[in-house]
């Protein structure tokens, strides 16, 4: 079963069309945004299944929600934390 993520397409495409400068995140990924200066990943989108990601999606949505303005998903954690994070997952 999926982990489903309300609203995250609405507001990837409300803000692509606000702003001429959003580079889209190929199909099958997502881009999301991470650490203090907001650095962009582009990430696959079967990430969102695996529970190590899901725990830091359950921090994004109590911290930010999924309305953000930058377009992309906020994680809240450190650039550090979060490539571990994304290597063991490449690792699988």
């Amino acid at each position: 079963m999926g982990f489903r993520l309300p609203g995250i397409r609405k507001g990837i495409f409300a803000a692509n069309q606000a702003s001429s400068k959003t580079v889209d995140a190929p199909k099958g990924y997502l881009a999301v945004y991470v650490g203090e200066k907001m650095k962009r990943f582009v990430i696959p989108v079967s990430y969102l299944n695996q529970p190590s990601f899901q725990d830091l999606l359950s921090r994004a949505e109590e911290e930010f929600g999924y309305d953000h303005p930058m377009g992309g998903l906020t994680i809240p954690c450190s650039e550090d934390v979060f490539q571990h994070i994304t290597s063991c997952l490449n690792g699988q």
